[in-house]
């Protein structure tokens, strides 16, 4: 069962850090028009009056993860590109700027136009620019009344993006053991993340402090202005829905209809997100490996039960730590890459045939497929490229969370988080230490997303959600605030609920969105 281009794409939309494909890009040309003279309005109400000069979508970019020009969308009409500049600094408004690069479809109707409907896709470092054309069959029955708009947040994609590493040593970086056995092992991971983190500042220094979550929920707020809606209208998706609770914390009366899907729990912090993304990993290799035993024979990983299939993963994966096996071309396949493309599979229930036949080739000695579910885990295209998809999550997490892990008190929580996993739990755990050498000094424990007075917020979760665990929407709703978050449960598998193929969920998510329908929360989408 080769994966096809196609498939290596819509794997990437479903990793862990929500990637999206490459199907679309900003052209360099699409800029506004130049900015009031100096003796009219200052500061963000200048920004707020550009005019936005719309044209033809280019191809992606590297940073965006390369792949075509956007299709025609449905019944005729193109994609539209531009860029808006926002502030590099919101307290020095007056300052510097960023270019930030916009995607548009127009509604259909335009005579019953509601407003934009912005969209964030995850991440955070996911190019929304690239994503939302590969989404738009999903969305068509929204652009019946709203302009579909998306945006390379600031570090992301064609928004300044953020360099580190170069693809050769990105290549060898990711080789490298993320769950060290001993004090060498250690020494070698500890010197090679503050290697990651010395070339990060050198090559995009000035930029760092200014591509947290805050700032990019300011920019939305500049977004909507400019594209003048009086009300923001926005639908969040994984780390989309964290960026969606900041604005609407930030800027509560100015939310209109608004949908986080796949949430993230805004209390958990840096340990206890890395915990529930343990657990949330687990439980979808369970419900993988119940699946594989419900079809019998046709299963060929070996095994009579659950337990005894994780078996043969954590045994498969011990024996990768002692010896990578070849993977693609001169790349071998080490237990962290294998890892990585065995959490990549879990994120859509479509992909589980290849999570099979990927452990059953790398346990007879081939590596290919699990190499190439973790590159499309990392934004590697097949040319050896990557995208900086995962240098503008490392910026993003780290200027946003304060805690600051070494490795020494990473290996120190590993009992927890065996406990929460066995097979994920101590790549989960020696994460928590990713941000040990950044640079920059982080913002928050965790955000403020109360939101008093925002009008209702649509908070939809999934049962059997790997990487923003189910109980993740309880805690946004609760969050929010009194009569803000309206929960919305989905009982299936995979990462999100509205892209999923459920019925119920997107006519009740289209009902509230089109109509201002606000369904009962509590509602439940089986």
């Amino acid at each position: 069962m080769p994966i096809s281009a196609a498939q290596r794409a819509a794997l990437i939309t479903a990793s862990a850090l929500l990637l999206t494909a490459g199907t679309a890009g900003c052209s360099d040309g699409s800029r506004k028009t130049a900015p009031p003279a100096s003796n009219g309005p200052t500061g963000l109400d200048r920004l707020a009056a550009q005019k936005l000069e719309w044209a033809p979508c280019l191809p992606p970019n590297e940073a965006e993860g390369g792949g075509p020009a956007p299709s025609p969308l449905p019944g005729g009409g193109s994609w539209e590109c531009t860029y808006l500049s926002a502030p590099l600094d919101y307290a020095k408004p007056d300052g510097g700027t960023v270019d930030l690069a916009l995607i548009r479809a127009k509604a259909r109707d335009q005579s019953h136009r509601i407003g934009s409907l912005i969209f964030n896709f995850g991440g955070p470092g996911g190019s929304g620019v690239s994503g939302l054309p590969s989404f738009a069959g999903d969305f068509e029955s929204l652009r019946s009344r709203y302009d579909l708009v998306s945006f390379d947040p600031r570090g992301v994609g064609r928004s300044k993006p953020v360099e580190c590493l170069s693809d050769a040593e990105l290549d060898a970086y990711y080789a490298l053991d993320f769950t060290p056995d001993d004090a060498a092992e250690q020494k070698t991971l500890s010197d090679a993340q503050a290697r990651y983190a010395a070339a990060c500042q050198k090559n995009s220094g000035t930029q760092l402090p200014y591509v947290g979550t805050e700032n990019a929920a300011r920019d939305m707020d500049l977004m909507r202005r400019v594209l003048g809606d009086s009300t923001f209208h926005y639908f969040g998706i994984s780390y989309g829905t964290e960026l969606g609770g900041v604005y609407a914390h930030l800027f509560p009366h100015n939310v209109g209809r608004a949908v986080f899907d796949a949430v993230v729990d805004p209390k958990a912090g840096v340990v206890g997100g890395g915990l529930g993304q343990a657990r949330g990993f687990q439980l979808a290799l369970d419900n993988f490996a119940q699946d594989c035993l419900n079809r019998g024979d046709q299963c060929v990983l070996p095994g009579s039960s659950v337990a005894e299939i994780e078996r043969f993963v954590t045994d498969l994966l011990a024996s990768l730590d002692k010896k990578p096996i070849p993977g693609i071309g001169s790349r071998q396949l080490t237990e962290t890459q294998a890892t990585n493309g065995i959490a990549q599979s879990l994120y859509s229930k479509e992909f589980w045939p290849y999570l099979e036949q990927g452990l059953d080739e790398a346990d007879g000695g081939n590596g290919a497929l699990l190499l190439a579910l973790s590159d499309s885990m990392n934004g590697r295209d097949q040319n050896g490229a990557y995208s900086n998809l995962q240098a503008a999550n490392a910026a993003i997490n780290c200027v946003d969370y304060k805690e600051r892990y070494t490795l020494d008190q990473a290996r120190a929580k590993l009992p927890e988080f065996r406990k929460a996993s066995p097979v994920f739990g101590d790549y989960m755990g020696w994460g928590i230490a990713s941000c040990a050498h950044w640079p920059v000094p982080g913002t928050w424990q965790h955000p403020d997303v109360s939101a008093p007075g925002s009008a209702p917020i649509l908070v939809i979760g999934n049962t059997g959600d790997p990487a923003t665990p189910y109980e993740g929407a309880r805690s946004m709703v609760n969050a929010l605030g009194p009569g803000v978050g309206v929960e919305l449960t989905y009982k299936g598998q995979g990462h999100g609920a509205y892209n999923s193929g459920n019925a119920c969920v997107k006519t009740t998510t289209d009902a509230y969105l089109l109509d201002g329908r606000v369904p009962k929360s509590g509602t439940v989408c089986r």
